[in-house]
């Protein structure tokens, strides 16, 4: 099959598509359909609802082509054809990483969001046949994929290889860097076509090379010997999917820009997630994900190891490399505390309930999930913590979470005579693991029960010690608010808020004891003396306007900072393998 995308008409914001499809045919009917989902992202979409101007012709004659379902198309009368065309236009104006984007200046190409697959009508072993993907863009365009080919003409080997092939074509030059052997392609691209700063995207080359050795020195240098990162700098987007072989990253250009710590430690640690997903996704996979379904969900209860332990792995190979210093980690550690302690949805779900209901979660979540539901990214980072932290006691420093994870890859990755895990396979790998022995009743659980992990009492046995911030006095609401327009909105309630059963999410907060407020600040300053006095708050709730009474609380002061040198422990945890 040959699958064609032109990108040649940018302002248009629409690609166009053309697929051709080489009889034999099996039946008199051909069905196309578009993938719903694609691994990485556990959430059904629609890209069908951005296609236009659908037709099929057959040896230059126009062939009658009809819609079926949510998702597919239908041609009848194709016996004896030599060969189908569809066309189609695709919107391509969505700017995250999971979809298509087109303008002038670049193009970015989701395979599962560009082209339909047929479901029906040819033999299913031809979908892991050798196909033809084809793309017309700018002449001083260049395009990094990791299909093979030259520019504008490459070959997929197989559905998957062909689905998770990304696509970034644009004027600025490919940087390629060698790594112990592998050849690592970094495309850039700015949505705002400004420049991107030189100090900061050789830094980040840098700190790409100090994580990729040190992933290497935990798996070994893969036998995939060429890597593609795509990164997309835009105003205030953020996120990352992974691919075989590559990456697409969306992150603030303030990342790049000097003087945004923060920034710049979320982007490094965005490309060592996305990597480790090399070995922990894209080789080592769930049993159920070995021939992936795509047109349904797929639930899995293990997305916690998948995703939490790639979170802790990740900014952990972050700070053993050096790509990290032990502020970084330690700043971004209070960072995930934060949101660890201003929820309490361990209490109504585990981290297997999770898993399982990524589908109708964590991509829909509104203002009062937190209340209910947690993510098995933070909390399932919080639970692999706590594991590795028994382990290394139990092992004298000797073996972590890490070591279990290689055993996994290196014995049920996709080639080996054993692939894919499920829960009893980690709990194999735990369990025989030095120092695992006694682990498997705690790593049950800790994913399969609705309770917070302990994570206070792991970090004291790494020596560490958790502490409030140093600005915690004064009352507390409990609010996380949002202000714009000198008007301050109720976002979501924290755990334990006096305000919970009379203050709505959504509400705007007008002043406090006949005093307006306008910002965040100005509401604090309102109630800072305000600790157990019974307090009018004016509010606007669907333009109404209401008085309640609110008791603001002392502030729980929340055990986010860590304190303390660490010790042997710690050290093991953070030593490089180098």
């Amino acid at each position: 099959m040959t699958f064609h995308v032109d990108a040649t008409d940018g302002a248009s914001r629409r690609l166009k598509v053309k697929i051709e499809v080489n009889g034999p045919f099996t039946e008199n009917i051909l069905e196309f359909r578009f993938p719903r989902w694609v691994p990485g992202s556990y959430f059904i979409r629609e890209p069908i609802q951005h296609m236009s101007e659908l037709c099929a012709t057959a040896d230059g004659k126009d062939l009658k082509i009809s819609r079926i379902d949510v998702d597919g198309a239908r041609i009848s009368g194709v016996s004896g054809l030599s060969k189908v065309t569809i066309t189609y236009r695709l919107l391509a104006a969505e700017m995250t990483c999971r979809a298509n984007h087109l303008d002038a200046t670049h193009v970015h190409i989701m395979p599962p969001y560009t082209w339909m697959m047929p479901t029906r009508g040819i033999d299913k072993s031809r979908l892991d046949g050798t196909h033809r993907v084809l793309l017309n863009a700018p002449e001083d365009w260049h395009t990094a994929t990791q299909l093979n080919g030259k520019e504008g003409e490459w070959t997929a080997d197989g559905r998957d290889e062909f689905l998770d092939a990304i696509m970034e074509s644009n004027a600025n030059p490919m940087i390629s860097f060698e790594v112990q052997g592998t050849m690592q392609h970094l495309k850039l691209w700015d949505s705002g076509n400004l420049p991107i700063p030189k100090e900061g995207l050789d830094r980040f080359i840098e700190a790409m090379k100090l994580v990729i050795e040190e992933h290497f020195a935990l798996f070994g240098v893969p036998e995939w010997k060429d890597y593609w990162t795509v990164l997309h700098l835009t105003e205030s987007g953020r996120g990352g999917l992974e691919h075989l072989r590559s990456q697409t990253s969306m992150m603030p250009r303030k990342s790049l820009q000097e003087g945004n710590e923060e920034q710049w430690r979320d982007l490094v640690s965005l490309f060592s997630h996305e990597f480790l997903h090399q070995w922990n996704v894209k080789q080592l996979r769930p049993k159920n994900f070995l021939d992936y379904e795509l047109q349904k969900e797929v639930h899995s209860d293990l997305l916690w190891w998948f995703e939490g332990l790639t979170s802790w792995l990740g900014d952990i190979l972050c700070l053993r490399s050096g790509a990290w210093s032990e502020e970084d980690w330690r700043k971004d550690w209070t960072r995930k505390m934060k949101r660890h302690t201003d929820r309490n949805g361990m209490e109504f779900e585990s981290l297997q309930e999770s898993s399982h209901d990524a589908w109708i979660h964590l991509y829909r979540p509104n203002s009062y999930s937190r209340e209910v539901q947690i993510s098995y990214y933070l909390e399932g980072e919080m639970a692999i913590f706590c594991l590795d932290v028994e382990l290394r006691k139990r092992s004298k420093g000797k073996f972590g979470m890490d070591d279990v994870m290689a055993y996994l890859y290196n014995n049920h990755n996709i080639n080996s005579e054993s692939p894919g895990i499920t829960h009893a396979d980690i709990r194999k790998a735990l369990v025989n693991t030095p120092g695992g022995r006694r682990l498997g009743a705690m790593l049950d659980s800790l994913v399969g029960e609705r309770k917070a992990p302990d994570v206070l009492s792991a970090l004291k046995t790494l020596g560490l010690d958790m502490v409030p911030e140093k600005k915690t006095d004064g009352a507390w609401l409990g609010l996380n608010l949002a202000t714009s327009s000198n008007s301050v909105r109720v976002r979501t309630h924290m755990t334990g808020s006096p305000c919970r059963e009379l203050i709505h999410t959504g509400d705007e907060i007008i002043a406090v004891d006949g005093q307006r407020v306008r910002t965040s600040a100005e509401l604090s300053s309102a109630v800072y003396g305000n600790v157990a006095k019974e307090t009018k708050f004016i509010v606007s709730r669907e333009g109404a306007i209401k008085e309640v009474l609110i008791t603001p609380i002392e502030n729980p002061k929340h055990l986010v900072n860590i304190e303390g040198k660490g010790n042997s422990l710690w050290e093991a945890i953070k030593s490089t393998k180098r």
